[in-house]
């Protein structure tokens, strides 16, 4: 397969111009995690930020404050992981499956 690096360069500003578009889209991919059947859901976009918390009344009970930190902390990695699937499957669809060098990667994604 030959390769014509004029043709690499002519596509280099489409890439960019697709790359902008999927930066943006990072802000509306939205997913939420939980944890204990729902007790616990933190919403995250797609840039990692945390967009809300949401502790289910019958999961605060002073006694058991570790296991509401430890459900917390199982949402935001439930939540976590899910983005990463999306953001995943969005590089993938702009890159058509290719694996092209030079591309940005986002840290923790695998």
């Amino acid at each position: 397969m030959n390769i014509n690096p004029f043709d690499i360069f002519k596509n280099a500003q489409k890439i960019q111009e697709q790359m902008g578009t999927f930066q943006e889209k990072l802000g509306t991919i939205m997913v939420i995690g939980s944890a204990g059947g729902g007790m616990v859901e933190i919403e995250l976009n797609g840039r990692m930020e945390m967009q809300s918390l949401r502790i289910s009344p019958e999961a605060v009970n002073p006694q058991e404050v570790e296991m509401l930190q430890d459900l917390i902390t199982a949402a935001y990695n439930n939540a976590m992981e899910k983005i990463r699937e999306a953001i995943n499957r969005e590089m993938g669809a702009l890159a058509g499956g290719m694996n092209i060098p030079g591309m940005p990667s986002f840290p923790g994604l695998s």
